[in-house]
């Protein structure tokens, strides 16, 4: 969930929060703020539990997340053998010094 938040940021925020909150309130704040992640944590867990004993035992298999809507349009629109399929580079031999590169009319 916070893959993208480094080290820094999370010092940036830590001191904010020290300067907004000060320092007696900052735990019971981190805390609340554990605790409330906990939560959401379990409600989803809950939710899909709930969502697959509603299906009923022959979509117990049923896995969430094929229904995201990325996999869905992949699935969509590339079957199993339309995949494409991209060129290894090795197949293609380097430029000689001062050489063009191939130009396709029909690609551009």
């Amino acid at each position: 969930m916070f893959d993208h938040l480094g080290w820094s940021e999370l010092i940036v925020l830590a001191i904010v929060g020290l300067i907004v909150l000060g320092p007696e309130r900052l735990p019971k704040a981190a805390s609340d703020a554990a605790k409330m992640l906990r939560q959401l944590r379990s409600m989803a867990r809950n939710a899909t539990a709930d969502i697959k004993a509603e299906l009923g035992p022959e979509m117990a298999d049923l896995d969430l997340a094929s229904l995201h809507p990325r996999r869905m349009l992949s699935d969509a629109f590339w079957d199993d053998d339309d995949k494409p399929v991209v060129p290894a580079a090795a197949t293609y031999a380097p430029l000689t010094p001062g050489e063009a590169p191939p130009y396709d009319l029909d690609a551009t």
